[in-house]
């Protein structure tokens, strides 16, 4: 981190105003060269930019002093007009200066690597940028100011109780010290392995807020799954014909519902078929659906009577089962529908998806099922895979510090360490390069 980095912090493109960021040992060289002064920190101050004696643009200058700034180094902002020409000039200066283009993350991983941040605050960083959703927003906005790394940290704190215990008994056997000493360790590892249990399950729904609840629209050719996506969509996001067999690939299409976001996923229609196109169709329908966190199972009111095989197999207990068309068909036959599904363990939702506002009913549904579905639980939610890789391998740890193997002080005490470092991996406090590597890859430039 010798180096001294700049980039961009807005979007390209034309706009009113674009911000460009310096951080390094040279950014006050480098606001001399082009501002004059250093502005009084964290104040803004108007200055003309130039360099080699032309001018470039008139800005607002800010300037951070280490380490009182967002990367805990010397820092700067120039706050300039937002046209392409005005922003490549101050750039292409920059660089003249002997500043380095930041890669992708780099301005936050030198926040984390300075102590400004630990790793789930600066993913929360990322995640703020990406969210699209006030729910997004709030988990991100959570996990930026704190929640996560407060909740490891103290169960940390409680695994370090008890490897002091534990170590207790074993390196000053013959002293005076209580003869249930490292026993008492137990009780909060038992206590602590539930709660990192717990943390598991809900460590799902925090992956669902962030990625989106997947939604798979299943069922047989021409029973209405399309017309059903353009209804939920509120656009005509798919074809509709009368042709079996129209969709044949994946058509994914993101909605909000409940300030949440929802994957909807329109899918082949299942059925047999000698078409290669349409059978690879059918395949990618079968494993869409099979990941989904909810399956609609479209039916088609006056079809029904045909054979259902090809669908039985893809929907579980808890799917929606959504009688389509019933417009087409009269109450005796709705009822012979509603007993053929009982039983069954899925939730029924009768309507025409056609009619103007067919779909309005299963579109409150769902967004009522997304919201229980996802608010609710315990907040902070683990909110990608590689904390719950870390929560799952503690767990292990205080498992077998609990099993007839952790009856051997010495063997628990080791394993509570492991447990120990497991959960300092999820904030950074001990984490490989490659993992700080994929964590900061993922940034846009210039943050």
């Amino acid at each position: 981190m010798n180096d001294t980095i700049y980039a961009p912090a807005t979007g390209a493109g034309r706009a009113a105003v674009a911000v460009l960021r310096i951080s390094g040992p040279r950014a006050s060289d480098a606001v001399r060269a082009l501002a004059g002064d250093l502005p009084t920190p964290r104040r803004a101050a108007l200055r003309q930019l130039t360099h080699d004696g032309v001018a470039l643009d008139d800005a607002l200058v800010l300037w951070f002093e280490g380490p009182a700034s967002y990367t805990g180094e010397d820092a700067a902002e120039f706050h300039v007009h937002g046209g392409r020409a005005v922003v490549e000039a101050v750039l292409e200066a920059l660089a003249a200066e002997g500043l380095r283009l930041a890669e992708p993350g780099e301005f936050t991983r030198r926040a984390f690597e300075n102590g400004k941040l630990d790793l789930t605050q600066a993913e929360g960083v990322a995640d703020l940028i990406d969210a699209e959703t006030q729910a997004q927003r709030r988990q991100a906005l959570g996990q930026l100011g704190g929640a996560l790394s407060e909740r490891y940290e103290a169960w940390r704190g409680l695994l370090v109780q008890a490897l002091a215990m534990l170590e207790a008994a074993v390196d000053f056997p013959d002293e005076a010290l209580p003869e249930d000493v490292a026993a008492r360790a137990r009780p909060g590892l038992v206590a602590l392995e539930a709660e990192i249990g717990e943390a598991l399950v809900d460590a799902a729904r925090g992956r669902r807020v962030r990625d989106g609840f997947r939604v798979a629209l299943v069922g047989a050719p021409n029973a209405g799954k399309s017309t059903l996506l353009n209804g939920l969509a509120e656009r005509d996001a798919a074809i509709v014909t009368s042709t079996p067999g129209t969709t044949r690939d994946i058509i994914e299409v993101p909605l909000t519902l409940g300030g949440y976001k929802v994957l909807l996923a329109d899918t082949a229609g299942l059925r047999a078929t000698e078409d290669t196109i349409e059978a690879e169709g059918v395949r990618r329908a079968q494993a869409w659906a099979a990941e989904a966190d909810l399956r609609l199972w479209v039916i088609d009111a006056a079809m029904f009577h045909v054979k259902q095989d090809d669908t039985y197999g893809v929907v579980r207990p808890g799917d929606w089962a959504v009688i389509n068309k019933i417009d087409l068909v009269d109450d005796h036959r709705l009822e012979e529908l509603r007993v053929a599904l009982a039983g069954q363990g899925l939730s029924i939702v009768e309507l025409a998806a056609r009619k103007p506002g067919g779909a309005e009913l299963a579109r409150t549904a769902l967004a009522s099922h997304v919201i229980e579905a996802l608010s609710g639980a315990e907040f902070p939610a683990a909110t990608r895979i590689r904390h719950a890789e870390s929560l799952t391998e503690a767990r292990g740890y205080l498992r077998r510090a609990l099993s007839d193997v952790g009856l051997e002080v010495e063997l628990a005490a080791e394993d509570v360490r492991l447990a120990a470092r497991s959960l300092s991996r999820i904030t950074g406090r001990i984490d490989p390069e490659d993992v700080l590597d994929r964590v900061f890859s993922s940034f846009c430039i210039g943050k």
